[in-house]
């Protein structure tokens, strides 16, 4: 029986990151007329094959921070993989869709009062880049991707072409760059408002389950949201892992610039990741990802990566709840953290 499922259906399950519990056989057919949706790649090289399958034909191949047409996916028939969906990338062929993020192009109306507490915003475009000065001629600090979330501090109209440009703050460093603005959507108060708020903190608990990598959460021991994840795995420069016990959400940040160790030898320099729940002193979090879409399997260096979508929901329905005009809030009343295999 074929079933079908279309592009809105296809990049709701991709956003929540549940795609990959899809058992074949299916037949995916895109029957409405939504436009293409993008993918970009998220690691060094990744290839296209004829099949969805690393044992098939190699095709071609893109290298990172390319571009390509998500057209379709399809179900690997390797049934131990932890991830068995595949790409369609334009009519040439099938990608592994963990290298892959979806990402969206969305231009924005700048905003010309920027209050002095700042605002938070979100990359709409699959990537920018963030200068020295408003001037594209300037250097380029960092790049910043989509959907990671940044402090706009003020807004510059440029003399020379009148392109507008947000001044935006690196937390880490406390350094001022800057950004094209139309590539920054800022969020409103409503959009940022906690989630289930009248649900008593003491009725709501997460629950991370190594074996399966997956995050529940609960509300009056009923369960509420569910989220494949990505925690402590072994990695070229070594083996972490995520602590099992009791912890709480004691430290919230909806934008951390994360950075250590040589990039030259897997260290990590990663400005304005999303939705950053700390859960101990030693920096383990719940956090958004978007340098793999690759959920399901041990990756990460101890932190509970998650799909930004879900990263973000599990940020405003917890506490402490952070305001919207600020950048963090701290306090021992957080939610109930529960790691276990």
């Amino acid at each position: 029986m074929k079933q079908k499922l279309s592009r809105r259906d296809f990049m709701k399950l991709s956003g929540l990151g549940m795609a990959s519990l899809l058992v074949p056989p299916l037949n995916f057919d895109f029957d409405d007329s939504f436009p293409t949706q993008q993918g970009r790649v998220t690691t060094r090289t990744i290839w296209v094959y004829d099949q969805p399958t690393f044992q098939a034909n190699r095709l071609k191949i893109y290298t990172r921070d390319s571009l390509v047409n998500i057209t379709n996916t399809a179900v690997s028939d390797d049934t131990s993989a932890h991830n068995r969906v595949w790409y369609q990338i334009d009519l040439e062929g099938y990608a592994y869709s963990g290298n892959i993020q979806p990402v969206k192009t969305i231009l924005n109306t700048p905003e010309i009062n920027i209050p002095q507490e700042g605002l938070l915003s979100e990359v709409s475009v699959p990537f920018t880049d963030a200068h020295e000065q408003p001037d594209a001629e300037s250097n380029v600090i960092y790049r910043m991707y989509y959907e990671t979330t940044h402090w706009i501090k003020s807004v510059i109209v440029s003399d020379k072409d009148g392109q507008v440009w947000y001044q935006i703050r690196d937390d880490k460093w406390d350094k001022l760059y800057y950004a094209r603005a139309e590539h920054l959507r800022i969020f409103t108060a409503e959009e940022l408002a906690p989630i289930s708020p009248e649900v008593s903190n003491r009725e709501k608990k997460i629950v991370v389950r190594l074996e399966s990598q997956i995050v529940i959460a609960y509300e009056n021991n009923q369960i509420v949201f569910s989220a494949p994840a990505a925690t402590g795995g072994t990695l070229r420069n070594g083996t972490y892992t995520t602590p099992q016990g009791n912890f709480t959400t004691w430290f919230k940040r909806p934008s951390r610039h994360m950075a250590s160790g040589d990039l030259a030898s897997n260290g990590y320099d990663l400005p304005g990741v999303p939705w950053v729940q700390y859960i101990n002193q030693s920096g383990v979090a719940f956090h958004g990802t978007f340098w793999h879409n690759d959920f399901g399997r041990p990756r990460s260096r101890g932190c509970i990566n998650l799909y930004n979508s879900n990263a973000k929901w599990l940020f405003l329905w917890t506490t402490p709840q952070v305001p919207h005009n600020k950048e963090m809030a701290i306090n021992g009343l957080g939610t109930k953290v529960e790691i276990k295999n």
